[in-house]
């Protein structure tokens, strides 16, 4: 069975992309560890980051930094932190989020309550921010 993450990727789970291309998607996760914390993640289902082939690592790296500037752009940060873990979800995925202090990175902090509204409306800060640095063509 495709991972979650494929079922977002392909339309056929409810998600909140806020990038695509023919290599990966990004979007935001359900559980956010700070407001527009976005997963950037491979088409390709692959479990550990260390088998991903280095060209699609280095693409993951690039969407993962211009996720981050649109992040620094919009709720401007002390820091974007940028994070890979993938113990729960089995499909390679990097993590980017805002960060003010160490402990705005420790997942049991994440708010696995978020509502919906507020996930959909960082969403579109996120889309409006990378679209505001000229990447019209993958939002």
């Amino acid at each position: 069975m495709a991972s979650i993450f494929t079922q977002i990727m392909e339309g056929s789970m409810p998600g909140h992309v806020v990038w695509s291309d023919d290599v990966c998607a990004a979007f935001l996760t359900i559980a956010p560890l700070k407001p527009g914390h976005t997963l950037v993640v491979p088409r390709a289902e692959v479990d550990a980051w260390t088998d991903l082939e280095p060209d699609v690592m280095k693409h993951l790296i690039g969407v993962a930094q211009a996720v981050g500037r649109a992040l620094d752009r919009a709720y401007q940060p002390e820091k974007v932190g940028l994070t890979i873990l993938g113990l729960e979800v089995r499909h390679v995925h990097l993590h980017v989020s805002c960060i003010w202090k160490p402990t705005d990175l420790d997942f049991d902090n994440a708010d696995k309550h978020a509502s919906a509204e507020s996930v959909a409306a960082a969403a579109e800060v996120v889309r409006e921010s990378l679209r505001a640095l000229g990447y019209t063509s993958v939002v």
